[in-house]
């Protein structure tokens, strides 16, 4: 007997659920689709235990009759398409016909569905990929979908999954995400009898990106749209301002479908070009609507990865798009010119918000510091103390020493001030709040409300009470006193992100990383004046800090040029 044999369809299905059903967002995901492509106006999607006990799928869209419920569990059964040439126009989410078998064979799977025109309904039930029967039963129209026990056969894919908690977010995520373009469908989600999303059908785009991305942002996105015969961009652009430090808010849809695409996200950010710090990324929402024949969307089983036909040319219209509309908005702070050639011209206007560099920070970025060769880092900024001389463009402090001029990045020396203060505070467990009169109430997406609920006690201990007033708003009642004048929104995004990947934020590490978040907003801002007296406080505080060179980033803090160098420019010296 030789040694190549047919497998069985039951262990061929288990396969081929591997590329499908990764994960109990996976099967959301599939099941939305097909609620999607039934005529849908409503779908309600329930969970326990992150979707690894149950997934609970109800539409009210044409339903299904009892052939149709035996036959939709045969692979590559499907009434999208009918033949290789429909591939070139299908509009549907799904066509494959791959989702329902794969899931069945690794789950207990049920399927009750009623046409709104049948009087009686069926119930299917699946075991592992084997039918166990069919009965009529009194049902809605519409079609449930029940998933249990996810991957109970397959334990080697079980271990795999991750915390009840991150499931539940992925599926959140997955919801929040497919919504978006269907804003005449209302999308509910429950999860152990509570309710974590309601989205009801909407006209207006901007209702459904409060919902999922938060009001103030949603108010302050930039509307852009390009059209032509073939291809329509239409893209939301939130300010530069409102930058994360992860790209999980860069939404992508092809003909409505949620896609990954790394050449559109490239595109997007080179669109931003420099009104973005290195390493953050933006919240941007793009819809491209395309003749179907342009894109080809049977690349992979998950149909999350396409191809364009016309993708270079998609590219640079995405890239212009998003140029043309920040330019009428937002100032661009170099237009080719180096920042001397800029300051030598007196081009820079008035107003202008410097930023932090593009350059990362990395010891390489430091060059020349305050201290001499051999001098141990931490000690005296200057021999003697620094004469101030005043503030160049609000954002640098100008001094005289004895060895020559003195450049003190503001922002940046503040920076350090804060962390070195906050962290000697939490290490002596004395640090000094400061209650607010009337909380600072701040409105989160349902993900991020999550997210933030659960951290609200380890941020306690750090001095940051929050409170949850309810759905998706949080009130911040109290802070750190040398917080004060922070900008609380932009802090409490990057400590969300923080929380959402840290699993414990108390061990060494994220407490770093708490600080260095927290230092940077808490710190005078690039372009902020300052009294003389305030200069003076702020050297003085920088020279008692442990490492008065350096940011918590890494950038440096200071610049010197000695007297040599300044003689040397000016040809006093060969």
């Amino acid at each position: 007997m030789g040694a190549i044999r047919i497998l069985s369809e039951q262990v061929a299905s288990q396969i081929a659920a591997g590329e499908v059903v990764e994960r109990p967002a996976s099967v959301v995901r599939e099941l939305l689709d097909n609620s999607i492509d039934a005529a849908s106006t409503r779908i309600t999607v329930r969970m326990e235990a992150g979707g690894k006990r149950l997934i609970r799928v109800s539409d009210n869209g044409v339903g299904m009759e009892r052939d149709d419920l035996l036959l939709c569990l045969e692979r590559h059964a499907t009434s999208k398409i009918k033949s290789a040439s429909d591939l070139a126009t299908v509009n549907t989410l799904g066509f494959r016909g791959e989702a329902l078998p794969s899931i069945s064979s690794v789950s207990r799977l049920t399927i009750t569905s009623r046409p709104a025109d049948q009087l009686v309904g069926y119930r299917l039930r699946v075991e592992g990929g084997k039918l166990k029967g069919i009965e009529e039963t009194g049902t809605p129209a519409g079609t449930i979908i029940e998933v249990k026990n996810l991957f109970y056969n397959v334990p080697a894919r079980k271990k795999f999954l991750k915390t009840t908690k991150t499931e539940a977010d992925h599926i959140i995520q997955t919801v929040s995400r497919m919504a978006l373009p269907f804003m005449d469908i209302h999308f509910r989600l429950d999860e152990d009898g509570k309710t974590i999303i309601n989205l009801a059908a909407s006209r207006d785009e901007r209702n459904r990106l409060s919902a999922l991305l938060g009001g103030k942002v949603a108010a302050a996105m930039e509307e852009v749209c390009d059209e032509s015969a073939e291809i329509t961009i239409k893209a939301y652009l939130a300010p530069p301002e409102m930058s994360r430090s992860r790209g999980d808010k860069i939404l992508i849809y092809a003909n409505r479908r949620n896609i990954r695409d790394r050449s559109l996200t490239r595109a997007i950010i080179e669109g931003y070009g420099q009104r973005l710090m290195k390493g953050r990324y933006p919240q941007v929402v793009v819809f491209i609507s395309m003749t179907p024949s342009l894109i080809d969307l049977n690349v992979h089983p998950t149909k999350q990865e396409v191809r364009f036909s016309q993708q270079r040319f998609l590219y640079q219209r995405l890239v212009a798009s998003i140029q043309s509309a920040l330019g009428q908005k937002y100032h661009v702070p170099w237009d080719g010119l180096d920042s001397r050639e800029r300051f030598q011209s007196g081009e820079l206007p008035a107003g202008f918000d410097m930023a932090e560099p593009a350059a990362g920070y990395t010891g390489e970025a430091i060059g020349t510091v305050l201290e001499g060769e051999g001098q141990a880092p931490g000690s005296a900024l200057t021999k003697e103390g620094p004469q101030i001389l005043g503030q160049l463009r609000n954002t640098y402090i100008l001094c005289q020493t004895s060895e020559g001029l003195l450049m003190v990045d503001q922002h940046a020396a503040h920076e350090r001030i804060v962390y070195e203060t906050l962290q000697k505070s939490l290490k002596e467990s004395r640090v000094e709040i400061q209650p607010f009169l009337i909380p600072y109430k701040v409105e989160l997406p349902p993900r991020e409300g999550r997210i933030l609920q659960d951290g609200i006690d380890a941020l306690k201990e750090f001095g940051l009470e929050i409170e949850h007033f309810g759905g998706g708003t949080f009130l911040l009642r109290s802070v750190p006193t040398i917080l004060l004048d922070a900008q609380w929104e932009e802090l409490v995004s990057d400590l969300i992100s923080m929380l959402a990947e840290e699993k414990d934020i108390r061990n060494e590490e994220a407490l770093d990383r708490f600080l260095t978040i927290s230092a940077c907003h808490g710190a005078i801002r690039a372009g902020q004046r300052l009294s003389q007296s305030e200069m003076t406080l702020l050297l003085d505080q920088l020279e008692d800090t442990d490492l008065p060179t350096n940011c918590p980033h890494g950038r440096p803090v200071t610049k010197k040029f000695s007297f040599y160098e300044i003689e040397k420019m000016f040809k006093r010296v060969v």
